[in-house]
């Protein structure tokens, strides 16, 4: 059994052994595969469900598939689907609530879950997940649900070897480098002479899959050839973000003029929120029978951008889309350090995306950096 922290390489052609055996541990596998004209995670059978060959162009409001030039499995960049959606559901049931004479007995929904093999996790999604633990796991409150799914899961890195144009990990320190987190991590080398995958073990899980599979040992020019890689997508970030002060400056802007001008031009649609790998705020519901002796509770995801979200019994705390625009974005990049001790945000540029009047995160930051500080009327200087 390969050591934890060694790195091997494995073959093009031996790729579907390496998917067989991680069937062959008990594992489902879900990853990238393409649908509705986009890259999108589902269930991976063989390796000719991969997105063999085919790439992404990603600006503001703007997403399209193209052709690659190479046969790569793992040459684009994230699409709109996080992991989020297996370990977080959209739509998830809590428990059921039964009449039991005068009483009610409640059924907990049980929280076991499939053994799924999550393949083609990027550096920033790893820390996304990571946040989504503190939330989830690590808080006062461990949701029974999503711990059980995040017991199970196997997860397979790949480095990333190219950027997209809103791309902006390496601002956030969450990338391009897959540096911790993994069971098992890749690195896809692809050129005129060669089509293979360095292979690093990270953990004792990761190691047992590996077992039995063809490899061979690295040497160190494979080491320095995916180093190259990396360091390549890195090169090519397609934004920044100065987060320099910006918990400090984000709260001191709170009056800018800045939150009225993208006020205007955001559509409260959601899609940030909802593409975001991060985001977690959810509502309940209670869905009664007929009869009304049996009653279900169902979370779902919820947005901080939705009118309602915020209602109390006399209206909406936030009642226009600029002071719920400004929620969003000094949450993830402030006050969520109060929360979590870290940024909700991991730089994978979704929100950028996948806006549908392409708003810009790191533009918006910049422009707020940019404005003079007003204060709330009334406070002193």
């Amino acid at each position: 059994m390969p050591a934890i922290g060694s790195r091997s390489v494995l073959s093009r052609a031996d790729f579907p052994k390496f998917l067989e055996a991680i069937r062959s541990a008990g594992y489902e596998i879900v990853g990238p595969t393409v649908r509705d004209g986009a890259i999108v995670y589902g269930p991976i059978e063989r390796a000719e469900d991969l997105p063999e060959g085919w790439t992404d162009r990603q600006e503001a409001g703007t997403y399209r598939l193209e052709r690659r030039s190479d046969a790569a499995l793992f040459g684009y960049n994230v699409g709109p689907h996080s992991w989020k959606k297996y370990l977080f559901p959209s739509r998830e049931r809590l428990f059921v609530a039964e009449r039991d004479g005068p009483a009610f007995r409640i059924t907990p929904e049980p929280a076991a879950s499939p053994r799924r093999a999550y393949l083609g996790v990027r550096a920033c999604e790893l820390a996304a997940i990571r946040i989504q633990d503190r939330v989830f796991v690590q808080g006062t409150y461990r949701d029974p649900g999503y711990s059980g799914r995040r017991e199970n899961v196997l997860l397979i890195a790949v480095q990333c070897g190219q950027a997209g144009g809103t791309c902006f990990c390496v601002s956030m320190g969450t990338g391009p480098a897959v540096k911790d987190g993994f069971d098992l991590s890749m690195t896809e080398l692809i050129d005129e002479r060669r089509h293979e995958f360095l292979i690093e073990v990270g953990s004792a899980r990761g190691a047992g899959v590996l077992d039995g599979v063809p490899l061979r040992a690295a040497v160190e020019a494979d080491v320095h050839a995916g180093e190259e890689h990396v360091a390549r997508a890195a090169r090519a970030m397609g934004r920044t973000l100065d987060t320099e002060g910006i918990h400090d400056l984000l709260l001191s802007r709170l009056e800018s003029p800045e939150w009225d001008e993208v006020g205007r031009r955001c559509l409260a649609c959601t899609n940030c929120t909802m593409a975001c790998p991060t985001c977690f705020c959810h509502s309940t519901e209670e869905v009664p029978s007929l009869s009304a002796d049996r009653v279900e509770r169902w979370r779902r995801w919820d947005s901080c951008f939705n009118l309602g979200f915020s209602e109390l019994h006399t209206g909406s705390v936030r009642a226009t889309i600029p002071s719920r625009y400004r929620q969003w974005l000094t949450h993830k990049l402030a006050t969520w350090y109060d929360q979590f001790d870290s940024s909700g945000c991991v730089g994978c540029g979704r929100c950028i995306t996948w806006c549908p009047v392409g708003i810009d995160l790191t533009a918006e930051v910049r422009a707020i950096r940019a404005a003079p500080a007003k204060r709330p009327e009334g406070v002193p200087a």
